[in-house]
């Protein structure tokens, strides 16, 4: 028998998408939401893995991005902006689009799941806004 688990965290944190042509290519912020879920077997007890693994494996995560400037590498007018003014920032290889975003935060986070053999999938669901996200699958084996 198939089950999932999840947890959710909210953070708040800002970005930019240099090339959007509305009010998205300025510097704005968001409170964000992610839902981070497991899908596997549960073991003889009804156990899939506990919250706080699942807790323990994202809330890094969490505090590095809560209240940081989130910018894609190539946008290097504002990281050297952030640099000079000592400002919290995460350099991200891709623009910061919640696509980008829940594939960047499911790639952080995967391995650690990945030692534990009844476990199958890992679902990354990113919330930009409270009715609006982008959600990531990856295998486990």
């Amino acid at each position: 028998m198939k089950v999932k688990i999840g947890k959710e965290f909210v953070w708040q944190m800002s970005h930019r998408l240099p090339f959007h042509k509305g009010l998205c290519s300025n510097i704005h912020g968001h409170t964000y939401k992610l839902r981070v879920s497991i899908v596997g077997e549960p073991d003889e007890n009804g156990f899939l893995i506990d919250f706080y693994e699942l807790m323990s494996a994202v809330q890094p995560i969490i505090d590095q991005l809560d209240h940081s400037f989130v910018v894609d590498s190539n946008d290097t007018e504002v990281i050297e902006f952030l640099r000079k003014n000592n400002f919290r920032y995460v350099i991200i290889p891709s623009t910061t689009t919640s696509e980008n975003l829940a594939f960047w935060i499911a790639n952080q986070i995967v391995e650690k799941f990945q030692k534990y053999p009844n476990l199958e999938k890992l679902i990354v669901r990113f919330y930009e806004t409270f009715d609006s996200f982008a959600e990531v699958e990856l295998p486990l084996r």
